[in-house]
Order: structure tokens, then C-alpha cells, then sequence
């Protein structure tokens, strides 16, 4: 007996279950209240009913589904029905939505669309949690059947939405043109309503609806529809802004302008665009703005070069940095700049033909090499390319300019002279750790000369001088030298200068021993006792050539000179001989026979030519080259310094002591260097470095054959070029005629019937 139950009044009534013409139109009313977004008016009570019916319609087991069978591909599935009738009334929905919008355009359109939009995606929402059992069953199974054109309910109100209010809509252009308007007006300085394109950019990209998976979402109706036409509407817009900006505006102003104009596009992505369009976007405007534009900029580089324009340096390299390739042009620029810079900074030095001053040269070599690093570093963004370019235009101007002329090695014999001033007792006094970076600013521009051979040989040669005649400002300093250039050209390159080093600490030594031998032998010492003190040099570390004059050493320095070599031969080193370099000794005499006594700094043989005086007034030319032994071009060159200073007087082709000598210093150094010398000893170390690189260039080949046993011409030319670039720049004729000299001496033969190849001769 059935029980039938009296409704309540006010009551909601829920349909049968089995019936689908009621369930649907129970659940219509509320899905249209739901879309209409008066789902805050619903009470929770029937929203569950909502929910109830969509339950208990898909799981009634009576309810066999003929809608579904139907429209559905013959599936019998319960819910086919309920699928059809969502995809029915979002239908008319979308096509409602489409009317209201027929007569609408521009910013009126676009907040039409927005707004219902916004309604329609928000009920879309709810209504997809309604039929979550649809979805989560039926959808769910036909989408697993193979059925591609199933979607869940949100994304079906989105593809009918596409279909019959985005499509009409767009057919004529008008929602696309209406955000391009808005683009421009804002790009005109306009204020416009963000959100309102936020709002329409966002639905283009939740409309790109892949078939194969219903909730992922491709660019393909955003690409087509928005992000096309507003990257060829920005193409456009630039093109004639830049133009007409130009005609009327300077360059740099125009950079300033391009700055804010990237700035704004990057905030327009930012603010309502998907940000997949940035790189495009700007792509876009570094074409035509930055790249369109580029001869222009590249012809004012060189005037903001010119002037220092560091600013506006900066400003141009970011701009065309955004470019790569336009940025080659800027490097050629820059390294015929700083070519050009460089040498007409070493002409201002040079210009008077007068021998170039070591220092003034390498502070206008380094003047130029910090102006522009300082460029790279600040406007460039310490960029490596244009720091090779930097590299490579002050190797030009560094080798060959107008103090050095045609020759490769007078810039590192200038170099040399400069460390010479550095690092020598009396030229300069510095502050604490400016001698480091002098010596660090001197590294610099040494790893851009070519011939760091000839630097090696002029740096030897004084250091030896500065280390005989102890006139190092610091110990400390020449190690420090030491270590840098061996950093920087391995231990080879400084072998022989720390060799050196180890020659002066045992000298001290031994002039402390002998001296505590000359203690107890006073008995034997002559009666003017002198200060006698030598230093012993290995022939084969120092770069010293044995004197070219014999000399008559006077008596009391002689005894001297026989006492040390019986001490160091007998009792230091036994079998080792003894060359004295009188050209190099030091010596100091003091006056007795004027009112004010005077000490001399003599060389050895200007000492020689003075102590004659003791014994006699006035000796002729003839005279003393009789009693000093010496070479009459020696006696020559040193009389004219002693009669300069007025030391000796001549008088009728004889010399005599000045008595009436007078100087307001009491020290006075008479052993001053003699041009002629210096000339000579420049045209020596030359001439030591031509022989020295064949011996290297020789030993490279040796070494390059012994490894590879057969080796063809060119090639073991490039490798040779290769292996001594490093320390200097070889001549391919050199280097074929050390080959043949090797050939001579039967390390290398040609291989039989072969002349380009070459074998080792084991």
C-alpha cells in the first residue's frame, strides 16, 4: 500500500527521477538564476536540490537515457541528456549575450564584453560544481570512449561562448579593435581602463581550447586574434612615431625616448597581456625603433666617443645590445678610436724629435689604456668583446707609434727604462702601496708588447746595474717585479733575474767574512785604510761583458784586490777564476788639498785618472795613458767629464788640479753616464736579443720535431710561430733559415723525395 506524503507549504518540489522533461526544467530555472549571477540570493537548501536532482537523475536505474541514445552517437549512458540540455541553454545564453553587443563598439564594447564576461565565466563555475557528478562519471567516460568533442561543463560554457558571441563578434574586427585603441590612446599619453583589457586578453587566451584535453589551453586564439594585429599595430605606431621623432629631436634625445618606450611596452605586458607576447612585443620595437634607426646611431657613436658621453655610451650599447649583431659596428668603431687615441697621445710626446722621456711615454701609453677600459667597464658593461677590441687597439699603438717608428722593440726598451725609474734609489718617493699599483699599471701595458724578449734583456740590464751599484729603492719591490713577470711569462722569463738575487745575498756574506779577516791582519794593511767591498757575480746569470782596457789600479787598492782573491780562492771556492768589471766599479775620493773638503763619486777609472794626481801637478794625455793602462778613448770620454765639472783644468795640452774648485754641494757625483755609451749598450742588448731568438727559435723546432718525429713545412711553422709568440714576434725567413742551419747540423733532414717534410734525426 502506498504512502503518499502531503507537501509543505512553501516547499521546493523535487522532480521524479526518471522523468527528464521535469528534472530538466527544474534544474534550468536554477542554472538560469545561477547564470544570471543571483546565486547569492539561492539558499544553501536549494542549491542541494540542485544537486540532489543531478544525482539522482544520473543514477536512477530506470532511467534509460533516449535524448542520450539519440544525439549522443547511440550511447545509452544516463546523463547524455542532461549534457545536451546544458550545451542547449548555454547556446542561447551566449547567442543573448551576442545581441546585446550588435550595436556596441570601441571602449563601449569592450566593457560590455568584460562585464558579461565576467558573469557568464562566474556562473559557468558554479554551474560546473552543479553537474560535478556529470562530470566526474559520464563526461568523464565518453571522453575515455574516444569522444574529443566532450568537454566537463565549464569548459563546455567556454566553447559555446567561442562559438556564438566571440565569433560573431570578432568576424567584424570590432573586439580586437576596440583593445587596439585603447593600446594607442594609452601609448598617446591617454589614460585608459586596464582592467577592461586585462579582462578581454585573459577570455582570447581561455579560448584556445585544445580538443585532445579540455582543461589545457593553447595561444592559438590569442595569437590570432589579439597578439597579431597588436604587435603589427605597435610595428606601425613606431614606424612613424621614430620618424617623426627624428626629424625634429637629436639622436641621444631619441635614445631616452626609446627607453621609456620599451619601459611602457614591458608594463603593458605586464598589466593586461599574456606574458608570451613580451619577447615578441619587444622584438617588434627593438626592430623598428633600435634596428630600423641603425646607421643613424652608429654614425653618432663615434661623436659620443669623441666627446665622453658616457651617458649617453652607456644608453646607446644597451639599446643596441638588445640587437647582437648591431653591436660589431660599435666595436670596429671603438678600436679605430682608441688606435687613434693612442697615437696621437704618444705624438704630443714626441712631436719635438728630442729623445722620448721613459716615464712621459708611459704615462700617455696607460693614459689612454685606463681612459678606455674605464669606457668598457662603464658603458660597455665590461663586455669580453670589447674588451678584446680594447686589447687589441693598444697592442697596435702600444708596439708601433711615433716615438718608436718602424722599429718592435723600442717600446719595450722604453718600458724597461720606465720600470728602471720605478724601481731605482732617489727618482721618486711613494706613499705606501703606490709603488704596487705603478707596478701593476706597468703589467698592464706589458702583456701588449710583442717583443717581450727585448723587454727582458733591457729589464736584466738594469736591474744589474741598480743591484751592483745598489741603487734599488726596495728590496721588497724587485721581488714583487720579479714575481709579476713570471706570472705572466712563466719561470724561464725570470730564472736568470732570481739567480741574481742569490749572487747579492752571498756577496754580503762574503764581504762580512772578509772583512772580519781584514780585522786581524791590520798589521799588513797599507796606512790609509780603505773601504773595500766587492760582489761576485756568476758570469753566466749577469748580463755583463768583461771591460775592453786594461787599468792600473792605484797601489793601496790593489793590496785590496790581491788579499780578496786569496780569500775566495783558497777558502770559498777553490779552482774558480776572478774577472774584475772595473767599467762597473764604484768609487769614492776625498779631497785634501782645497780649504773645503769633497767627496767625489768617481767611476774606477776616473778614480785612476785622479790619484795620478798625487803624485804629480800636471800630467799630460800621454802621461796618463802611461801610467793608467787605459784606452785612449776611455781616458778621452772621462778627462772631458773632470775638465766639464772643472775638477782638472787644461792647460797647453796638459791637465792639472783645479785648487780653486768650488761647489755648494760636498758630495759631487762625477760618475755620470756618457751618451755615446748608452747608444752603444742599447745597439748591444739588441744585437744579443737577434742572437738569443735564434738560439729560441732553434730550440722550439728541436723540441717540436723530437715530439713529432715527421712534420710538414707549414706546419711546423705555424707551431714554431705559435710556441714564441709569447716572448716575441718571429720572421717567417728566420725562422726557414734556422731550419736549414738545423738541417747543417744534421738534427732535421727533408724526407726523401719530400721537400716539405722534415724528419728527426735522432
Amino acid at each position: 500500500m502506498a504512502s503518499i506524503a502531503a507537501a509543505r507549504p512553501g516547499a521546493i518540489q523535487m522532480p521524479p527521477s526518471n522523468d527528464f522533461a521535469a528534472t530538466w526544467a527544474f534544474l534550468e530555472e536554477g542554472i538560469n538564476t545561477i547564470m544570471l549571477n543571483l546565486v547569492e540570493g539561492m539558499s544553501s537548501q536549494r542549491w542541494m536540490l540542485l544537486y540532489t536532482c543531478v544525482y539522482n537523475y544520473c543514477t536512477a536505474p530506470s532511467s534509460a537515457s533516449r535524448m542520450g541514445r539519440a544525439n549522443m552517437g547511440g550511447t545509452n549512458m544516463v546523463g547524455g541528456d542532461l549534457y545536451v540540455g546544458v550545451i542547449g541553454y548555454f547556446e542561447r545564453r551566449a547567442k543573448e549575450i551576442h545581441k546585446g553587443a550588435e550595436s556596441l563598439s570601441d571602449d563601449t564594447l569592450l566593457r560590455y564584453y568584460a562585464t558579461e564576461w565576467d558573469r557568464y565565466t562566474l556562473g559557468a563555475q558554479y554551474v560546473h560544481h552543479l553537474f560535478m557528478y556529470l562530470n566526474r562519471y559520464w563526461v568523464r567516460r565518453e571522453k575515455d570512449d574516444g569522444k574529443r568533442d566532450v568537454h566537463t561543463v565549464y569548459t563546455l560554457a567556454l566553447v559555446q561562448w567561442k562559438e556564438f558571441m566571440f565569433k560573431p563578434v570578432q568576424s567584424k574586427g570590432s573586439l580586437c579593435n576596440a583593445v587596439l585603441k585603447q593600446a594607442e590612446k594609452q601609448r598617446n599619453g591617454e589614460i585608459v581602463d586596464t582592467s577592461l583589457l586585462k579582462k578581454v586578453a585573459d577570455s582570447f587566451v581561455l579560448l584556445g581550447l585544445r580538443e585532445s584535453d579540455s582543461r589545457a589551453v593553447d595561444l592559438s586564439v590569442y595569437d590570432e586574434h589579439l597578439e597579431r594585429p597588436f604587435l603589427q599595430a605597435a610595428s606601425t605606431y613606431y614606424t612613424n612615431e621614430s620618424a617623426a621623432f627624428l626629424a625634429e629631436n637629436s639622436v641621444t634625445d631619441y635614445m631616452k625616448k626609446v627607453e621609456a618606450r620599451l619601459k611602457e611596452e614591458v608594463q603593458r605586458v605586464e598589466v593586461y597581456l599574456h606574458p608570451s607576447t613580451g619577447d615578441k612585443l619587444l622584438k617588434r620595437c627593438d626592430t623598428v625603433l633600435i634596428e630600423a634607426h641603425k646607421a643613424l646611431l652608429h654614425e653618432t657613436f663615434q661623436t659620443l666617443l669623441d666627446n665622453e658621453q658616457r651617458e649617453h655610451l652607456m644608453r646607446m650599447y644597451t639599446l643596441l645590445s638588445r640587437v647582437p649583431a648591431l653591436l660589431q659596428p660599435l666595436r670596429d668603431t671603438f678600436e679605430a678610436h682608441v688606435q687613434r687615441v693612442g697615437h696621437q697621445a704618444v705624438e704630443k710626446i714626441a712631436a719635438d724629435g728630442k729623445d722620448v722621456d721613459p716615464t712621459a711615454y708611459f704615462n700617455a701609453l696607460l693614459g689612454v689604456h685606463s681612459n678606455n677600459l674605464g669606457l668598457v667597464k662603464e658603458c660597455f658593461a665590461d663586455e669580453a668583446k670589447f674588451k678584446a677590441v680594447l686589447d687589441r687597439a693598444c697592442q697596435n699603438f702600444v708596439n708601433k707609434n711615433k716615438a718608436t717608428g718602424t722599429s718592435s722593440t723600442k717600446s719595450p726598451e722604453l718600458l724597461a727604462k720606465h720600470a728602471d725609474n720605478l724601481l731605482k734609489k732617489g727618482q721618486k718617493t711613494f706613499e705606501e702601496g703606490e709603488l704596487e699599483i705603478e707596478l701593476d699599471q706597468l703589467m698592464t701595458l706589458f702583456k701588449y708588447l710583442s717583443d717581450r724578449d727585448v723587454f727582458q734583456k733591457f729589464y736584466t740590464k738594469n736591474l744589474a746595474r741598480r743591484l751592483v751599484h745598489q741603487q734599488s729603492a726596495s728590496d721588497d719591490a724587485e721581488l714583487n717585479m720579479i714575481t709579476k713577470l713570471k706570472d705572466a711569462c712563466g719561470y724561464e722569463y725570470t730564472s736568470g733575474l732570481q739567480r741574481m738575487f742569490q749572487d747579492v745575498n752571498i756577496s754580503k756574506e762574503l764581504n762580512e767574512e772578509f772583512k772580519d779577516l781584514l780585522g786581524h791582519r791590520q798589521e799588513d794593511a797599507p796606512a790609509n785604510p780603505i773601504d773595500f767591498s766587492v760582489m761576485v757575480l756568476t758570469s753566466g746569470s749577469w748580463p755583463m761583458q768583461p771591460p775592453t782596457t786594461k787599468i792600473a789600479l792605484p797601489t793601496e787598492l790593489h793590496w785590496y784586490q790581491e788579499e780578496f782573491k786569496r780569500f775566495y780562492c783558497s777558502k770559498k771556492f777553490q779552482g774558480r777564476k776572478l774577472v774584475y768589471l772595473w767599467h762597473l766599479c764604484k768609487s769614492e775620493i776625498k779631497t785634501n788639498h782645497l780649504s773645503q773638503k769633497y767627496t767625489f763619486m768617481t767611476s774606477a777609472y776616473q778614480m785612476s785618472i785622479l790619484t795620478e794626481f798625487n803624485a804629480a801637478e800636471r800630467l799630460t794625455f800621454q802621461e796618463l795613458a802611461a801610467a793608467t793602462q787605459l784606452d785612449d778613448s776611455i781616458i778621452k770620454s772621462n778627462l772631458v767629464i773632470l775638465t766639464k765639472s772643472k775638477v782638472l783644468l787644461e792647460e797647453g795640452g796638459a791637465y792639472k788640479v783645479n785648487k780653486d774648485f768650488r761647489n755648494k754641494k760636498l758630495r759631487i757625483n762625477l760618475n755620470v753616464p756618457i751618451k755615446a755609451e748608452q747608444k752603444a749598450e742599447s745597439t748591444e742588448v739588441l744585437k744579443t736579443v737577434d742572437e738569443d731568438r735564434k738560439l729560441v727559435i732553434q730550440a722550439t723546432i728541436v723540441r717540436i720535431m723530437k715530439a713529432r718525429k715527421q712534420l710538414k713545412h707549414a706546419n711546423l711553422m705555424q707551431e714554431v710561430v705559435q710556441q714564441v709568440s709569447s716572448r716575441f714576434q718571429p720572421k717567417i725567413p728566420v725562422i726557414k733559415k734556422e731550419i736549414d742551419n738545423l738541417i747543417d747540423k744534421e738534427y732535421l733532414e727533408r724526407a726523401e723525395g719530400q721537400k716539405d717534410l722534415y724528419s728527426y734525426v735522432a
